[in-house]
């Protein structure tokens, strides 16, 4: 699960210790995902999708459309058309 941490303007998953986030700024209806990250011990589990996954839902609920600054953003949501 993800969580919105407001104060740094990023998406935060927690897992095993480590956090990786996606940081992001809003702009009216738009959420522009500047940046993301996973610590190395988290890289090739998957751990960034997931986060990813949670920033769409997040966006879906919230009605914001998401533009990718990131290219890991950006690839991840042409990969994933209907997230």
């Amino acid at each position: 699960m993800i969580t919105d941490n407001t104060d740094k303007r990023r998406f935060e998953l927690h897992e095993n210790g480590h956090t990786a986030y996606a940081d992001y700024r809003r702009d009216n209806d738009s959420l522009y995902i500047d940046y993301v990250e996973a610590p190395p011990v988290l890289r090739g589990t998957g751990a960034a999708g997931r986060l990813m996954e949670g920033v769409m839902q997040s966006a879906r609920a919230n009605n914001l459309k998401v533009i990718p600054i990131c290219g890991y953003a950006a690839a991840w949501i042409k990969r994933h058309p209907g997230a």
